[in-house]
């Protein structure tokens, strides 16, 4: 520990919830001399050790990579999905955001389509499934092509790597009042839609995303903004405007 690093004392109320049919409650845990210097999933780490030397069932949360970078941590922390600092994942979110004495509301994404399994974790196969259906897209069999072998404009490879850096943690769904998961699958749609690799399946892709989207139970999105908001990678809603108009004319194109 730096010697510069301040302790805190913490009151955390944390969801618990022994399986997907169970009925949950807030169960309130006090942790004294935590490090500002921890991340906020090391904190609950040290909270599970205590709670494991004690003999009682430790909290469970989904974490990976820790880096910000699988999607896979997923929490809301005093009510905000992530927490209080913009364009961060859980896990990279530090516990000097917080004030010694704080009481931290620890919960579960909150969505119809993102049942909870246990405690903090929760069911996000849905998105695997909007992507199962996106297929994939036609290439020529071979040796891998050299990097510039396809020309793509500048402006364009940069819109679509801008979509491409979502990493599919929800945060979206659970920010927003309708639980809506346009701005996951919108960037999904729109990474490929911008590339020349995408064209064969464009319209087919985004017919089929969107109907798996709303097919799921996600709800209708409302232009609220909540979604970019909350965004660890700062996923723009522009994004949904260009999955709508990609449906439009895939559904004209299929029309016609």
């Amino acid at each position: 520990m730096n010697a510069h690093s301040n302790l805190l004392n913490l009151t955390l109320k944390v969801w618990r919830q022994d399986g997907p049919t169970s009925a949950g409650r807030f169960e309130t845990y006090e942790l004294q001399g935590i490090s500002d210097e921890a991340s906020f999933l090391e904190m609950l780490d040290i909270l599970n050790e205590r709670l494991i030397s004690e003999g009682q069932e430790p909290i469970t949360f989904d974490h990976d990579c820790r880096e910000g970078i699988c999607g896979t941590c997923s929490l809301m922390i005093n009510g905000q999905a992530h927490g209080p600092q913009r364009m961060t994942a859980t896990c990279q979110l530090h516990m000097r955001k917080f004030t010694d004495g704080d009481t931290i509301v620890i919960e579960p994404w909150r969505a119809a389509a993102f049942p909870i399994i246990k405690d903090l974790m929760v069911d996000r196969s849905a998105f695997d499934r909007i992507i199962e259906v996106g297929g994939y897209i036609t290439a020529p069999t071979g040796g891998a092509p050299d990097a510039n072998l396809i020309p793509v404009p500048k402006p364009v490879a940069d819109a679509a790597m801008d979509a491409a850096e979502c990493i599919g943690c929800g945060a979206c769904v659970a920010a927003c009042k309708n639980a809506s998961a346009a701005l996951f699958t919108s960037a999904k749609i729109t990474h490929l839609a911008l590339l020349p690799q995408g064209q064969v399946e464009r319209g087919r892709r985004v017919v089929r995303m969107v109907d798996q989207m709303d097919a799921e139970g996600f709800g209708m999105c409302s232009n609220e903004g909540e979604c970019e908001a909350v965004c660890p990678k700062g996923i723009s809603i522009a994004n949904i405007a260009k999955m709508n108009r990609e449906y439009v004319r895939a559904s004209v194109l299929k029309a016609g």
